[in-house]
């Protein structure tokens, strides 16, 4: 078994952080539109709702993003993540293997799968460059070995579950990486929304503050939750990420 170093157990079950500062400071990091994972690249289908009329202004953007966090990835993502956590900080490298290939799996579609797998091999690929850790570099290989070919990128890595897998490494409490993870995906759509819509940044800042009590909602059940809560009732997104693929004029890829 492959375990993280100085993990301890607390009443929500996950590891206590050393140092709660440091830890905040290395989310901030991850987390951050400046590290290279090239989210702002992608729109989950967004540019296709607003080019179709169904977002155009601050409200809109805020209910169709309330939506996809409530019954879509945001959801779904929350959960892969906190078992992929789990997993990896247990050190059950079958359990991640599976979490890790049915979140890839899940995508919708060829350009939403190309957004999840694009980001977490990048997210990968930049923690082993800048941020890694042995207990990074042993699950990184002992998954590797499970794909064919034999490498690290031969597995279908999601942004999610590679967030997960670097932050349980890392002894980075899942009740701290779930809910920032779930705010920055929020964060990144509303940025592509403020872009194509086009909106002020001060409305966009409106739409994510008034996203919070969801994005808080939906990280404390996700972390409850177990695989089978696995799922989604976000149809119209979906169906947006599928058209984006043949849309006229786009900025983003996705």
């Amino acid at each position: 078994m492959i375990t993280s170093p100085g993990v301890g157990e607390t009443g929500m079950g996950e590891a206590p952080s050393g140092d709660s500062v440091a830890d905040l400071l290395t989310l901030q990091v991850w987390l951050s539109p400046a590290f290279p994972v090239g989210g702002f690249t992608y729109s989950h289908g967004l540019e296709w709702a607003i080019e179709a009329g169904d977002v155009g202004d601050g409200e809109s953007l805020r209910a169709w993003l309330a939506d996809v966090l409530t019954h879509g990835a945001g959801r779904s993502d929350a959960i892969l993540l906190a078992q992929t956590h789990r997993a990896a900080r247990d050190g059950d490298v079958e359990r991640l293997a599976e979490v890790i290939e049915l979140a890839a799996a899940l995508q919708p579609s060829k350009e939403r799968r190309l957004e999840a797998t694009a980001q977490g091999a990048a997210f990968v690929r930049a923690i082993a460059d800048t941020w890694s850790h042995p207990t990074f570099e042993a699950l990184v290989a002992a998954l590797a070995s499970r794909f064919a070919p034999p490498a690290w990128s031969a597995v279908p890595w999601t942004h999610a579950v590679a967030v997960g897998v670097a932050a349980a490494a890392h002894g980075l409490a899942s009740v701290d990486v779930t809910p920032a993870f779930v705010q920055a995906f929020a964060a990144n759509v509303i940025s592509a929304g403020v872009r194509a819509v086009p909106l002020g940044q001060s409305e966009g800042l409106r739409v994510l503050r008034s996203l919070t009590p969801i994005v808080r909602e939906i990280a404390a059940a996700a972390m409850e939750a177990d695989l089978d809560a696995v799922g989604g009732a976000a149809f119209l997104a979906d169906v947006a990420s599928m058209r984006h693929e043949t849309q006229y004029t786009r900025l983003f890829r996705s």
